[in-house]
């Protein structure tokens, strides 16, 4: 549902982002903003040009599905490595670095979708589809084609990833203590 909504922000964004002709000179941009955005990309392609890439955008609704279980997957395989009992609590440090592998590990298997989506959304090439964005980049570029940019892409998400999970599991700890007292 989440998609539906928001995937013609997407288009806009990143219609927005590859504006590179226009150079230093506002004039000679296609577009003056985001709303100026969403209407040219309705008018001149409709109601399928706000929703480009959409088909690859719902594999990343599985993204953070597979961060979660491979976060908790690791949380219970570490107190096993540890002989604790499954759901004993971690330290700051132990949630942070199940934070960061299961992010890691969730961007690595979902990141190619989000490059798929991009060219499709990119105004500067023209793609028939999903299967021919794919059949060009592995064409042209191999497999590195499908992880561009993935470098900086951890390097931003993992520290707001850690800094998520850490308060979720303190809080969650605070509510779980917190509601045994009063029962």
């Amino acid at each position: 549902m989440t998609l539906c909504i928001t995937n013609p922000i997407w288009v806009t964004k990143t219609r927005l982002v590859l504006q590179y002709d226009a150079g230093v000179d506002p004039s000679k941009r296609q577009y003056a903003g985001m709303s100026d955005a969403l209407i040219k990309i309705y008018k001149t392609e409709g109601i399928r040009g706000l929703y480009k890439g959409f088909v690859p955008g719902l594999f990343g609704t599985s993204h953070g599905a597979l961060q979660f279980m491979a976060y908790e997957d690791l949380k219970q395989r570490y107190n096993k490595y540890r002989n604790r009992v499954s759901d004993t609590k971690l330290n700051t440090a132990e949630y942070i670095m199940m934070a960061a592998v299961s992010k890691i590990f969730a961007v690595t298997a979902t990141y190619p979708y989000q490059v798929v989506r991009a060219r499709l959304q990119d105004q500067h090439n023209r793609y028939s589809g999903v299967l021919d964005v794919i059949r060009r980049t592995w064409r042209k570029e191999g497999i590195h084609g499908f992880y561009k940019g993935i470098v900086p892409n951890v390097i931003r998400v993992t520290p707001a990833c850690c800094i998520t999970f850490v308060v979720y599991e303190n809080v969650s700890g605070f509510l779980l203590g917190f509601r045994k007292e009063n029962n």
